[in-house]
């Protein structure tokens, strides 16, 4: 009895443990998962990109921490702080699905005034949490000069792309009153070319730029069906977005309308034609009675049709060098080239698989599959291809995969040579071969015996699995053998011509090597002449009275100079890359600012109303100043 009362007492013991257990745990759950889990801190600046001069904007710094002990900030450059940092918090909690989620951000903002034109950056932010400090970054801050009434006055508008019909409303926009003239000097686009001198089927990128001054809903326009060019179209994710730029004396706003690849598919002169756009502008009836139009009597907006014209690009395509190796692809880019056989021991009828794999960015689309050349006893046939592509700036990037299905006949060991992809790089001028690697295949026999080919005369036979060769009948032909060869002075005389051609090779490319790694040493020294050389053309061009070929030579002599300076091909550089590389070798920021104003001023001027002659002088000798302000 007592052990009975023992083991009750026990059980019971048990379940209230038991019974505490699961009411304890779902709290303690609860507790941790409420707990704050340790992130790193983080410095956020939310600020625009561009503002007008005497505009009012915002600057905020936002961290992703309510526990901040410690905020400063820089000195701002080029504006007026009108009141600053305000600081605000914001927290918030959530569960999904029994999940916890809590975060919490303090942001500190300052309201600022554009004082002065130019660009600047905004200055970093150092917040102390706990016993970390984290630094926020310093993005640019561009400042337009205040242009004429009728330009838009700053903000941002944002587009939509549906098919090929775009539509634009920005924020703060000119609206026009109904009957007001809308003029080449309200809304015009722009085009330029990546290259104006290509090879064929090198890549060439067209941007169609919108510039406005008026409130633009709705563009509609595509690009013509073109003779002698394969066309794609830039695939633009995003939305296009309306920015500010500084125009002869206006604020316009602009966009990126359209991009197009283009790859021209023979040498000569080319013309790209002009596109015509149907634009929306948004017109208002400022006379309008408002009593009217509740009643539906009238309307105080009014859509206008406004046919704007984007000019037509001619293009110098060059022929490619001959002569063309016999295995060319077709390919003109930059590509890299792998390699991979599976398997590579397996018996006679099984199949194997090369599979050669090409990337790189070019005419991607065009190309034609790598040369492989399978042993003679091996059935082969047309490979298999898969296309992971996208179209870019600067052509189809990505990758091709060839997949080559073989069967052997017969057992043995062969050897696959290596696959061969030949291509053309417009970049250093030369073609090029990629090769993959050799494979030793081995080839048992197959089942039920394997197969004898009975396909060929005796006469074809050559060599079959390595052990009968086609027996010739009649008296066999017998020569001796020349014994005294070995150590005779025929053989030390083809030995010391061997070592003489072989010591000639071995200079000759040492040589070669210290000449090409010199290269961009003497491209670096020589920019300056070749820039002058350029300008002097641009000069006589700009006295015979020549704009559009004198805009062409003064951007040469602009982007040559850079290309040549920081060692970068012209199809490479970008206005944020070469802002980079020379902030990097301590160039000043206003020194820059200029030097990317004059290829601005440069690109555009060409399509911008105004007096010719003296628009070609002011860039003229905008172009001189700034090649000679950026003296490296």
């Amino acid at each position: 009895m007592k052990y009975q009362r023992s083991h009750k007492h026990t059980a019971r013991v048990v379940a209230r443990v038991t019974q505490a257990s699961s009411i304890l745990l779902p709290i303690l759950t609860f507790i941790v998962a409420c707990l704050p889990v340790a992130a790193q801190v983080r410095v956020s600046v939310q600020a625009p990109s561009e503002v007008v001069q005497g505009d009012r904007f915002r600057v905020s710094y936002v961290v992703n921490t309510s526990e901040v002990s410690n905020f400063s900030v820089g000195d701002f450059e080029g504006v007026d702080v009108l009141y600053g940092p305000s600081r605000s918090q914001q927290s918030s909690f959530s569960m999904v699905n029994g999940k916890t989620t809590s975060s919490s951000s303090v942001t500190f903002t300052y309201t600022l005034s554009a004082a002065q034109a130019g660009t600047f950056r905004i200055p970093a932010a150092t917040v102390t949490s706990g016993s970390e400090t984290v630094k926020s970054g310093s993005p640019h801050l561009k400042i337009l000069p205040s242009g004429s009434a009728s330009q838009p006055q700053g903000g941002a508008g944002h587009g939509q792309q549906q098919g090929q019909t775009h539509s634009a409303q920005p924020d703060r926009m000119h609206t026009q009153n109904i009957g007001d003239r809308i003029t080449g000097k309200d809304i015009f686009i722009a085009v330029t070319a990546s290259k104006k001198r290509v090879f064929e089927q090198e890549a060439v990128l067209l941007t169609y730029k919108l510039y406005t001054l008026v409130n633009v809903s709705e563009m509609q326009g595509k690009m013509p069906e073109l003779d002698g060019f394969h066309v794609q179209e830039l695939d633009r994710q995003r939305q296009p977005e309306l920015k500010m730029e500084h125009l002869n004396g206006k604020n316009y706003g602009t966009v990126v309308w359209s991009q197009y690849v283009v790859f021209p598919q023979r040498s000569g002169t080319l013309t790209i034609p002009e596109i015509k756009y149907e634009a929306t502008v948004i017109q208002q009836n400022r006379s309008a009675d408002p009593f009217d139009i509740f009643f539906g009597g009238g309307s105080m907006m009014e859509e206008v049709r406004k046919t704007v014209v984007a000019p037509a690009v001619t293009l110098q395509v060059d022929p490619l060098p001959t002569p063309r190796p016999d295995n060319f692809s077709g390919a003109v880019g930059k590509f890299t080239m792998k390699s991979s056989l599976t398997p590579q021991s397996l018996n006679a009828n099984d199949a194997t698989t090369l599979r050669v794999t090409v990337n790189g960015t070019g005419n991607m689309k065009l190309m034609n599959a790598p040369v492989v050349a399978w042993p003679k006893d091996f059935e082969s046939y047309d490979p298999r291809t898969e296309e992971k592509t996208r179209i870019s700036a600067a052509g189809s990037t990505g990758q091709v995969v060839y997949d080559y299905i073989a069967l052997p006949r017969h057992q043995g060991k062969y050897t696959l040579p290596a696959a061969e992809f030949v291509y053309f790089d417009p970049a250093d001028r030369a073609y090029k071969t990629l090769r993959g690697e050799t494979y030793t295949i081995d080839v048992a026999k197959g089942k039920g015996g394997g197969s004898v080919s009975t396909n060929y005369s005796k006469e074809d036979v050559e060599l079959l699995n390595s052990d009968i060769r086609y027996i010739k009948t009649g008296t066999p032909n017998y020569q001796a053998s020349d014994s005294d060869f070995l150590g005779s002075l025929r053989y030390w005389g083809i030995y010391a011509a061997l070592l003489a051609l072989f010591l000639v090779v071995v200079v000759s490319f040492r040589s070669y090597a210290i000449a090409n790694a010199d290269t961009a040493r003497r491209r670096g020294r020589g920019a300056g002449k070749v820039a002058t050389k350029r300008l002097q053309a641009a000069r006589r061009l700009l006295a015979a009275g020549d704009a559009n070929a004198m805009y062409e030579e003064t951007m040469r002599a602009l982007w040559g100079y850079l290309a040549d300076k920081l060692n970068i091909p012209v199809s490479e550089l970008t206005k944020d890359n070469v802002r980079e590389r020379l902030a990097a070798r301590g160039v000043a920021d206003d020194v820059v600012d200029a030097y990317l104003r004059a290829i601005d001023d440069c690109e555009f001027a060409r399509f911008a109303p105004g007096e010719p002659a003296s628009m070609m002088q002011r860039v003229y000798e905008q172009a001189a100043a700034a090649i000679e302000g950026l003296r490296l």
